[in-house]
């Protein structure tokens, strides 16, 4: 497992344990899952943001945290705002960040989550030019999405 990966199902264990709101000191995580602070900032800034339902609060200094907090939303809502996020053009890797954060949220079943990344997995798209490969994908995730609403 990737230690960004790690980072981030730490977190989110925090978050299920505290009721959708965990507060972290960076150093300290950093040293207790034995990595650097930033690999925390980069987990945090790219898997724990509004577009994923996180809230994400930070006061710098000794006694600084940084405050995350799961915003509950129903499940249209939350595929409304999942749609309206991906934009013009879709990665493989923020794709599966996103199917996997919907996935833990229960606002799309395990069946649909298998499919949606059977479809936008790097291996359907190998004979369409590079330079169009992220901008189908995202209309097809898309697509997708509004199917579960």
């Amino acid at each position: 497992m990737k230690i960004s990966d790690h980072v981030a199902n730490y977190i989110l264990a925090l978050l299920e344990e505290e009721n959708g709101r965990a507060e972290i000191q960076r150093n300290e995580l950093a040293e207790s899952l034995g990595c650097v602070p930033s690999q925390i900032s980069y987990v945090i800034t790219s898997r724990f943001t509004p577009e994923q339902g996180y809230l994400v609060e930070s006061r710098r200094g000794g006694g600084g945290y940084i405050r995350i907090t799961q915003i509950q939303m129903d499940a249209s809502s939350a595929i409304m705002h999942t749609v309206n996020s991906v934009g013009d053009s879709l990665d493989s890797a923020t794709a599966r960040i996103m199917l996997s954060n919907l996935l833990q949220r229960d606002i799309i079943s395990e069946k649909a989550a298998n499919i949606m990344a059977a479809a936008l997995n790097d291996r359907c798209y190998q004979n369409v030019p590079k330079e169009n490969r992220d901008v189908l994908r995202a209309a097809i995730f898309k697509h997708m999405l509004m199917t579960q609403i």
